[in-house]
């Protein structure tokens, strides 16, 4: 069910919109974000882990596939699960430890394990329209 749509023109924007929903996050949330190469999945979760309070630099974990962030108003974990083979793999790394704890999940190309999402989750999709400009986001936010 889509909670909003919302239409950013300039990267700051989505960084805000990823502020203002990590300044709201409660413990056990888990957000998943989809969208392609470059629409700016980087930019929003770093604005995310700002409204949790984290002051560390973020980058994707594409190649650790979980990063942990304990120092802000709640633990953030930061899932890249682009390079997954198998769910499977989640196991390996505690997968259900992170997201049934209580910290923040937040989780990219999340489409690529879906039979193993908790039943509660916010999926945020970032999609570029370059009919409106380069810069132009457009992101939706559903609650299942």
């Amino acid at each position: 069910m889509i909670k909003e749509i919302i239409e950013t023109n300039h990267e700051k924007e989505t960084w805000e919109l990823g502020e203002r929903i990590g300044r709201q996050a409660k413990p056990g949330d888990v957000f998943t974000l989809i969208g392609d190469l470059g629409v700016g999945k980087t930019v929003f979760t770093k604005g995310l882990a700002a409204g949790l309070d984290i002051t560390e630099p973020v980058s994707s974990p594409t190649f650790t596939i979980v990063q942990v962030y304990d120092e802000g108003r709640l633990p953030f974990y930061h899932f890249d699960v682009y390079r997954i083979g198998d769910v499977e793999e989640m196991d390996e790394i505690g997968y259900e430890d992170y997201v049934y704890g209580d910290g923040v999940s937040l989780i990219e190309w999340a489409n690529l394990i879906e039979e193993i999402l908790p039943d509660h989750y916010t999926k945020i999709l970032i999609e570029k329209d370059l009919e409106k400009g380069f810069d132009y986001r457009r992101i939706s936010i559903c609650e299942y």
